[in-house]
């Protein structure tokens, strides 16, 4: 008699996905209807997703775009930050943040992570503005982590004592709220302010692909300008009834433009995004209690003045108590059908931003140190309960099979 594979023992049938999009027949009655209308690219289903989005946060303006790194590009060149300009953010983060302020020629300036929330030190942030060019200092790009908000309140200071623009990065963020405000709203009395959402698949709420800017009126039209080539109309305006042939093109601008059928999946996400965002919270207690006795494990936790929005459950494991490597534990969950991912690579250790700028990993020890021993298990609305179980019980075994003895 064979001996039952891990898996087996667990129960399972089939591997359990990291990440899945909860996507249901209103969803697909709304794209349908959208597909019938004949009206399938940039339209009217953008403008009112626009609306809805931009309440949904409590934005004064919403742009809706290709990608979350879309929004964040045409933050910066809607705020004219470029060439020779220092723009300071995390090595915690996914490349394209970083990418964005190399595409406007400006020189990334990166600021070590605080080891609770994993966010953006706003001490280390402080003396990165004071040290490096403060006469070349332009922007912060401050990155909600795995949904938990940054510490705004002493970000905004720092921003305002020394005139810096503020894009937040809020691609796992949509949903949270810091002391009480929704992340999206705007902060009072900053050089510039914007919010950078993404859409794509594995998102809180998704279009498949998508992205939203938001921020005050003012910018966001003149972000919307070079969304679409620099034209100064869309199609909509153009080829809707009483709209004009005419346009101009004031900017060389990009192909960042939203369509209605991504519009149509997004309106109907928005109408539960509250049942969605529920239910990650509710896979975050669940792994948390699972948890709280493994001395080799920690767990995530949300700050007293925040709403996390729990887009990523990042566990970090005690290396020093286990007698396996964070690759060999991810294999583990693998054997046992559980899919579990790491975020992220700190950018600083990737060729390009380590050949360009000659950094090395222990150049941002929190960060490199954070990194080596996390790892995300999945954490998504289409998880049932059992689900749940199984991931935990997989991590619980796993644990006490390599517990390092002493």
């Amino acid at each position: 008699m064979t001996e039952a594979t891990p898996a087996a023992r667990f129960g399972r049938e089939s591997p359990l996905p990291f990440a899945r999009p909860t996507i249901g027949e209103d969803e697909i009655a709304e794209v349908v209807s959208a597909l019938r209308s004949g009206w399938i690219t940039t339209g009217p289903r953008t403008k009112l997703f626009e609306e809805q989005f931009g309440a949904a946060v409590d934005a004064d303006a919403a742009l809706a775009l290709s990608s979350g790194t879309a929004a964040m590009h045409l933050a910066l060149v809607a705020m004219s930050i470029g060439q020779g300009h220092r723009v300071f953010t995390s090595p915690m983060t996914f490349c394209s943040t970083v990418h964005v302020i190399e595409h406007v020629g400006a020189r990334p300036v990166l600021v070590d992570i605080d080891p609770t929330t994993l966010n953006l030190d706003p001490a280390g942030l402080s003396a990165a503005v004071r040290e490096d060019a403060p006469e070349l200092a332009a922007a912060v790009m401050p990155v909600h982590y795995g949904g938990h908000p940054c510490d705004m309140a002493a970000i905004a200071d720092i921003a305002r004592e020394a005139n810096l623009c503020v894009i937040e990065d809020a691609a796992h963020a949509f949903g949270a709220r810091y002391q009480g405000m929704p992340v999206g709203q705007t902060i009072a009395g900053l050089a510039g302010h914007a919010v950078c959402f993404s859409l794509y698949a594995t998102k809180n709420i998704t279009t498949g692909e998508g992205g939203v800017l938001v921020s005050n009126p003012e910018l966001v039209e003149a972000a919307r300008e070079w969304s679409l080539h620099g034209m100064n109309r869309d199609a909509w305006r153009r080829y809707a009834h009483g709209g004009s042939w005419h346009y101009d093109v004031p900017h060389p601008g990009f192909k960042y433009n939203f369509t209605d059928l991504q519009a149509a999946l997004g309106i109907a996400q928005l109408r539960r995004h509250q049942e969605l965002m529920d239910r990650r919270a509710a896979i975050a207690r669940m792994y948390t209690a699972g948890f709280q006795d493994l001395e080799e494990l920690r767990t995530p936790t949300a700050q007293p003045d925040v709403q996390h929005a729990w887009h990523l459950y990042p566990l970090r494991l005690d290396l020093e108590h286990l007698t396996i490597s964070r690759a060999q534990f991810i294999e583990e969950l693998q054997a046992r059908f559980v899919n579990a991912s790491v975020h992220f690579i700190p950018v600083h250790e990737h060729t390009y931003y380590r050949e360009k700028y000659g950094w090395r990993p222990e150049d941002f020890p929190v960060a490199h140190r954070e990194f080596t021993r996390m790892l995300s298990l999945p954490i998504y609305p289409l998880m049932t309960d059992d689900d749940v179980d199984d991931v935990v019980s997989a991590v619980r075994a796993i644990v006490t099979k390599y517990r390092r003895r002493t």
